[in-house]
């Protein structure tokens, strides 16, 4: 079964993740219609209609303001000043970014003795190095990373987000094309919901798209068994807490009844485990169809199941660009 197809523009995927709804009778609103007054940060005014995409940008600061030199610095950090180069980062990063492995993955193999630096082994996935000059993995040398790529998949059900599964279940690596490079997905989709998976080669940018302090909204339809309100889905927005975890703000909108199934799309930035089954269990529903239709500026569209498709360099290096600074 399809899922119906909304009426009116098509909805784009608003930057800066949930925003609280506007109107009269809406949360955080009197009956007027104007915004109740309120400390900033309690809840009861929504982001401004003029924000920029993805938060504000950091504040500008004058050339040298605020930099500090240790006066004991890291030996490859003075090493690289001297020599000219970039800023020193642990070998571990590095390594995941040039598509070698996750980061949790390359500390294993420095664990046992598999990373090597001008031939000796490599003790800690804390070292520093300016670039991976002189690294192997394997006895094989790495090469300097190439420039990260940036693939949508349709991830269809029935398919775990992992590499391998002992179980021997089928995973979106029997899915994907035999010609993709090595790609490692940013964040999850359980085994039975489908939708869109982003898939990079680089470490770094799939650490940074699932932190959420990055506040990437995800937007998800899900189809649920039950019955709701459109209120008790608009408190959402405050927040709410479920058998000791805290969600945060959620914008969640009602979209259509079929007898007693529900269509419900909502807008998260967190990305908990299972956050959407979750929050709509708690309010009494079951959920028996999710969908994720957008990461991000990313969306689903009409890819079809199973299809993978690359995002132009260009629009990947102004959407990196765009990202909060949260290293």
């Amino acid at each position: 079964m399809e899922p119906p197809k909304k009426s009116g523009p098509p909805r784009r995927a608003g930057p800066g993740g949930p925003k609280r709804p506007s109107g009269a009778g809406a949360p955080g609103r009197k009956a007027d219609g104007k915004p109740r007054s309120g400390k900033p940060g309690d809840g009861t005014t929504g982001p401004s209609a003029s924000a920029k995409p993805w938060g504000r940008k950091p504040g500008f600061k004058k050339p040298g303001a605020g930099a500090k030199t240790p006066a004991n610095p890291h030996p490859a950090r003075a090493a690289a000043t001297s020599d000219g180069k970039g800023e020193p980062q642990r070998i571990a990063k590095l390594l995941a970014r040039a598509g070698v492995a996750s980061r949790r993955e390359v500390e294993r193999m420095i664990e046992e003795g598999r990373v090597t630096l001008n031939g000796v082994a490599v003790e800690t996935p804390a070292t520093l190095l300016a670039s991976l000059h002189g690294v192997a993995v394997d006895g094989v040398a790495i090469a300097a990373p190439p420039p990260a790529r940036l693939f949508l998949f349709h991830k269809p059900t029935g398919f775990l987000t992992t590499e391998r599964d002992p179980a021997g279940r089928p995973t979106i690596y029997d899915k994907l094309p035999a010609d993709l490079p090595r790609v490692m997905p940013i964040g999850r989709l359980d085994m039975t919901t489908e939708g869109l998976l982003l898939l990079t080669t680089d470490g770094g940018f799939k650490r940074q798209m699932e932190l959420p302090s990055t506040g990437v909204p995800r937007t998800y339809r899900a189809r649920a068994f039950g019955e709701v309100s459109q209120q008790q889905l608009e408190d959402l927005f405050d927040g709410i807490e479920i058998e000791g975890v805290r969600y945060g703000p959620i914008e969640a909108n009602l979209e259509r009844r079929t007898g007693r199934n529900q269509w419900i799309e909502m807008t998260l930035t967190e990305g908990k485990n299972r956050e959407v089954r979750r929050v709509l269990e708690h309010l009494g529903l079951q959920v028996n169809r999710l969908i994720r239709t957008s990461y991000g500026p990313f969306l689903l569209g009409d890819l079809p199941p199973g299809a993978v498709q690359e995002i132009r360099q260009h629009d990947l290096v102004q959407f990196k660009a765009s990202l909060k600074d949260s290293k």
